[in-house]
């Protein structure tokens, strides 16, 4: 899957923050909602303009966010 096709980035919309394919839904709007407990399916039921490939787009996004070398604490 290429994450080009699917999570956009333009300034334009939503402040920047990356998107899926530009269509105002927040990558992060769609993980709060998987991670409040919601299946995929159920988000497409809610989102029917989304595809199931954006959702997992999106988890494929936030696992490339989330590999780092070393997570430094930070400064109080």
């Amino acid at each position: 899957m290429d994450l080009q096709d699917r999570i956009t980035i333009d300034p334009a919309i939503c402040h920047g923050k990356p998107c899926i394919r530009g269509l105002r839904y927040p990558v992060e709007t769609i993980l709060e909602l998987l991670s409040s407990g919601m299946s995929i399916d159920e988000v497409l039921r809610d989102y029917e303009d989304l595809e199931r490939e954006d959702v997992l787009a999106t988890l494929a996004f936030a696992a490339r966010l989330a590999q780092v070398k070393r997570i430094q604490p930070l400064a109080a």
